[in-house]
């Protein structure tokens, strides 16, 4: 196993800080470099830059994508580690040479973020070099990675056992090892993560008509989530806006064969409707690669018989 060691500002850790937020947007103002050093589950740990040049936290590693920088922000918001948009987009245009209005950005996504208080910083490992830009990856559990790796661990035990709520505190080692490759399977993800792996594995495309622009497409819950649906790839759908209300209304459900069917109520209520009956018997124009990705029969049965009225 793997850790990664990122560089990033103080101001963005300080807010985040503050915040306490149950995931993060660890983003890179380019969107085309990708990023593979870590699996899900792995974690990726936060290191200032000068003049601070310490380990002041980290998180879990769930995914890398690239979004255009509105969607980055209408994804994670205030979990890119600045209070508003315009903020958000200085910092990136800061690091850019280009003048684009809306580039494609990074977007490391982290769950379950933790962060130490200034006397419990962690010192960088001795082979770090101070002309690294982005970061380095380290062996979990061997050599300098190790000795980082059980530092933060000692940290991190410590936060458990000074909390009000246990339950709550953040992962340590014991537990990652469980995870590995199935981490984002079995770890309750957040609102941003879900939109955002909702997104890539419809393939970035509406499910119901294929549309590909990414501003009008939202991740939908199928099993609501107010009704105790997760934040799971398999409870979701990736739809146009206008559908994903019609759909959260029931208005529109799919069948265990992803067909799509479309409710009389729109007629009987709204007189109108046509562009949606013609979706009616319509197989999804998008589906998971994944099977276990793929929308979840237990989910749609809640959605058909508890949501959706024909």
């Amino acid at each position: 196993m793997q850790l990664y060691l990122g560089v990033t500002d103080y101001d963005w850790f300080q807010y985040l800080a503050a915040a306490a937020p149950e995931e993060v947007n660890f983003w890179r103002p380019g969107g085309s470099q990708g990023f593979r050093a870590l699996n899900p589950g792995e974690p990726f740990l936060f290191k200032l830059k000068a003049p601070h040049n310490a380990i002041a936290g980290g998180g879990f590693f769930i995914r890398y994508t690239a979004l255009p920088l509105t969607v980055a922000w209408s994804t994670f918001g205030v979990k890119n580690g600045t209070p508003d948009f315009e903020a958000f987009a200085a910092k990136i245009r800061q690091y850019r040479a280009d003048d684009a209005p809306n580039p494609a950005i990074g977007c490391v996504i982290l769950t379950r973020p933790f962060f130490f208080a200034h006397e419990d910083w962690v010192p960088v490992p001795e082979n770090w070099h101070p002309n690294i830009v982005q970061g380095k990856t380290y062996d979990l559990q061997r050599g300098a990675g190790a000795r980082l790796w059980q530092q933060v661990q000692d940290r991190l035990q410590a936060q458990i056992a000074q909390s009000d709520r246990p339950s709550e505190a953040p992962v340590v080692a014991e537990e990652l090892v469980r995870y590995g490759a199935d981490y984002v399977a079995q770890h309750r993800l957040g609102q941003g993560s879900f939109r955002a792996l909702v997104t890539d594995a419809y393939g970035r495309r509406c499910a119901f008509t294929g549309e590909k622009t990414l501003p009008a497409l939202q991740a939908s819950h199928i099993k609501p989530y107010a009704h105790s649906g997760p934040h799971r790839v398999s409870n979701g759908l990736l739809l146009r806006a206008d559908l994903h209300q019609l759909f959260d209304r029931g208005y529109l459900t799919i069948t265990s064969d992803h067909h799509i069917e479309v409710s009389r109520r729109i007629k009987a209520e709204f007189d109108n409707g046509d562009a949606y009956y013609g979706l009616h018997g319509q197989r999804l124009q998008a589906v998971p690669d994944r099977p276990d990705d793929r929308p979840s029969s237990d989910f749609i049965a809640y959605h058909n018989e508890r949501v959706f009225a024909p």
